[in-house]
């Protein structure tokens, strides 16, 4: 953990400008006004049960536990940066693949929705290997390649698994293989310009693919206000975090995650 924390700060430090990571401040979130109470309309309903989602690992299908207060000390982290910045769209991504990236969005997007006063948004971005919906047991399609690809309209296209107030998912839809291409597209550009603005209190998190299996972080990361970035102890390296950070040079890190520590 130490070796991983001391070189991010060290490649960040390379980039002056960028703010310090999540961890680095103990500072409770500013008060927000609630939102009103949500109704969804157009949106498919979902049932997920408990004990299948204590069996995926998602928060909600816990007691409170030394499990779900992680996540409640990342969401008030998380929260705390981006109210101090005006902030509502975050990426999350990790050097490379297995680290647990996906959960970790996941299971952020549950905390931040337990908050009365947010919305959120969860977008499965990872075109070539859509698999948010897994950790659901929901169906992997239509989602947002069928936005781009098909012109399908959006409220088609999410879902509200009930149980989880506030939070609403959006499916990446069927397998794309010029991922990258679709991510950097005008379509999806005005596409995140709306998720960002149409609703106050909402917050927007992406689950982007891991940065150094393809470009498609690299390219999509100044869309977002800032990302967070997931390792995993024991496996990820110093120069892996090092060149994921230089090639998120374009957005802004919020901090980092160590996944896999072995004390949940």
């Amino acid at each position: 953990m130490e070796r991983i924390k001391q070189a991010l700060e060290r490649a960040r430090a390379e980039r002056a400008g960028q703010p310090a990571p999540a961890g680095a401040t103990q500072a409770a979130a500013p008060a927000v006004t609630p939102v009103e109470q949500v109704t969804y309309s157009q949106t498919r309903h979902i049932e997920v049960s408990r004990p299948e989602l204590r069996e995926k690992r998602v928060i909600t299908g816990f007691d409170p536990c030394e499990f779900t207060d992680a996540y409640k000390m990342l969401r008030t982290q998380v929260l705390q940066r981006l109210n101090e910045n005006d902030w509502n769209v975050l990426a999350i991504t990790s050097p490379g693949t297995g680290e647990g990236k996906t959960l970790t969005a996941l299971n952020l997007a549950a905390s931040l929705a337990l908050e009365v006063s947010y919305t959120v948004l969860l977008v499965d971005a990872n075109l070539r290997h859509p698999s948010l919906h897994e950790h659901l047991g929901l169906p992997g399609e239509p989602g947002l390649s069928d936005y781009l690809m098909e012109d399908t309209p959006l409220p088609e296209l999410l879902v509200h698994p009930k149980g989880i107030d506030h939070l609403t998912i959006l499916p990446g839809g069927r397998p794309l293989l010029n991922s990258a291409e679709m991510l950097n597209s005008p379509k999806m550009t005005r596409l995140v310009d709306e998720l960002k603005n149409r609703y106050a209190g909402r917050i927007v998190i992406f689950d982007l693919p891991p940065v150094l299996d393809a470009s498609d972080a690299m390219a999509f990361s100044p869309y977002v206000d800032a990302t967070l970035l997931v390792v995993e102890e024991g496996k990820t390296t110093k120069k892996e975090v090092e060149r994921a950070v230089d090639m998120l040079a374009s957005t802004n890190i919020l901090g980092t995650v160590l996944n896999k520590s072995g004390k949940d």
